[in-house]
């Protein structure tokens, strides 16, 4: 596997708010230095978690060139509502000097089209040639790209090394046995926190993309840690891998639904973190039954790795 930015484990960043419920950026930044400083490999801005479809193009590229300007390294998200905007944002990325790509397929119109996506693709891919570049795969998107389009355009475009898999089990499987099990250079980052151990251990994964991981970094670097350990065949790392990650899997599963962000900014704000208390739009709230079980949860969570760190002799 080639040496790239797309290794290891980086969070998929959110978009404080300020009290006129525009992004606040100076926190953007401290929340991205704070989490590369606990160990984090880099940070994903501005994906799903970012809120894209609720912020100007504007507003994303200050996000970028103000992470990029603090000397954090930083993933670009392109999603867009057309090809022309997708294509605004890899360029400014490739300007502002970003590390990479998150090349999110054509949405609303043609989604289905794999003729329109290609085309989608190779625009993105051909505006930043110079910045390594990851394929999102995700259900929510409406397309799964398969093998034959994904290396008919790696030939023409060899910034594109491999796949963000958000699709959960069964597809990055496929991605395992049919793209990256071709191409030692072509990399699979786990894109779901429900799927960690399974990307890492039997699908030949070299990073993770988290959204638990904005509130629990330093618990999803060590989920991340001991998943490559144990896939190496360490059989006490495997066990500890799969115990951390089924204590998790409530507050991971938040991650495969609509109101990702709206939890993952409450266990932000139970964090201390109050400037995730507000979002975009003003009725995009959780209910006062979903925030109570997300606080149970959360507290369930901590007891137990309280205990179960003291239990496994943890440094």
């Amino acid at each position: 596997m080639s040496d790239n930015i797309f290794t290891g484990c980086m969070p998929a960043l959110m978009t404080p708010c300020t009290a006129q419920r525009k992004p606040d950026f100076d926190k953007l930044v401290a929340k991205g230095r704070e989490l590369i400083d606990i160990g984090m490999s880099a940070v994903v801005y501005c994906g799903s978690m970012g809120d894209w479809p609720l912020l100007t193009e504007a507003e994303r590229q200050e996000g970028v060139a103000r992470l990029v300007a603090a000397g954090i390294p930083t993933i670009v998200g392109t999603g867009a509502v057309n090809t022309r905007e997708a294509v605004s944002h890899a360029a400014h990325a490739a300007n502002v000097g970003a590390q990479g790509l998150m090349v999110i397929p054509r949405v609303l119109s043609r989604g289905a089209s794999a003729a329109a996506q290609k085309a989608h693709f190779a625009a993105i891919l051909q505006a930043a040639p110079n910045l390594p570049a990851v394929i999102y795969n995700s259900p929510y998107y409406g397309f799964a790209t398969r093998a034959e389009l994904f290396f008919e355009l790696r030939r023409e475009y060899p910034n594109l090394i491999g796949f963000k898999e958000f699709g959960g089990g069964a597809d990055l499987r496929y991605a395992a046995e049919n793209i990256t099990s071709k191409d030692d250079d072509v990399t699979l980052m786990v894109g779901v926190d429900t799927q960690v151990v399974h990307g890492f251990v039997n699908c030949n994964a070299t990073g993770a993309i988290t959204g638990i991981g904005n509130a629990l970094p330093r618990e999803v670097l060590q989920l991340v840690a001991l998943s490559k350990q144990a896939a190496k065949g360490d059989a006490k790392a495997r066990r500890q891998a799969r115990e951390l990650e089924s204590a998790l899997a409530v507050l991971s599963s938040f991650d495969e639904g609509c109101d990702l962000v709206l939890y993952y900014k409450h266990l932000m704000v139970l964090n201390g973190d109050k400037e995730y208390t507000l979002h975009f739009n003003e009725t995009d709230t959780l209910s006062d039954a979903q925030r109570r079980y997300a606080e149970n949860q959360y507290s369930l969570f901590r007891h137990w790795y309280e205990n179960w760190s003291a239990e496994q002799h943890f440094a």
